[in-house]
């Protein structure tokens, strides 16, 4: 990263936005991470993006082998811009390059002899699983998960909205991440790769003062 260009960029911005931008990042983490799978639906997509945002979560992946979408800015709110967006084509693209990052896949899912919520241990790094509207997971990341995790219902109805089960699983499994002894926040490198990014996105016309910043520089 131009550290030089970074420090010309944050000029403007206002203190304010600065500061928010380290109160912000002190609490984000990559430990864990979230996978939404041909989520049919446009807006549970971006409603997923929203609880990521929310609850700190860096990345979002979305798999989209068979329905091709783009997030809905207006539902997500603003949090495209703050939350790292994956894109894959196969779930096994995805679930391969997870894998290599140290991540442990976890099928969320009310079959499977799935564990409940409450049990499930957060203390390894973990990509959560979110499946189609319909009919789930598919069969790829059910026969490849490492796990299986569910939410505990009391009721006829089986299942939750996708968007409604990340938000609950995401709000319990971040609050008890916080409580014990794991490195969990982003590294010094992490931080300030996104604060730049960040910076960028917060100003507009970014590419033509880049580009002046470099004639003037010369």
């Amino acid at each position: 990263m131009d550290s030089a260009l970074f420090e010309y960029l944050q000029t403007y911005l206002t203190d304010r936005r600065k500061q928010l931008f380290k109160k912000v990042l002190a609490e984000r983490t990559r430990h864990f991470t979230v996978v939404t799978e041909d989520v049919y639906q446009l807006h549970n997509t971006s409603a997923v993006m929203r609880s990521c945002e929310v609850f700190g979560i860096q990345d979002l992946h979305v798999v989209e082998e068979i329905e091709g979408k783009r997030v809905d800015k207006e539902i997500a709110m603003g949090a495209q811009k703050w939350v790292s967006l994956y894109r894959y084509n196969t779930i096994a693209q995805c679930m391969e390059k997870l894998k290599r990052e140290g991540y442990q896949l976890i099928a969320t899912t009310p079959h499977h002899d799935s564990m409940m919520l409450q049990d499930f241990d957060i203390s390894r790094k973990t990509a959560l699983f979110f499946g189609k509207e319909d009919v789930g997971l598919s069969n790829t990341v059910l026969e490849n998960a490492d796990g299986f995790l569910k939410i505990p219902m009391y009721g006829f109805t089986e299942s939750l909205n996708i968007s409604v089960s990340a938000a609950i699983i995401l709000q319990d499994v971040v609050t008890r991440m916080r409580r014990i002894n794991i490195d969990w926040r982003l590294s010094d490198e992490e931080i300030r790769q996104l604060e730049m990014d960040w910076t960028q996105r917060s100003i507009k016309s970014v590419k033509e003062i880049i580009e002046h910043y470099y004639n003037n520089k010369i």
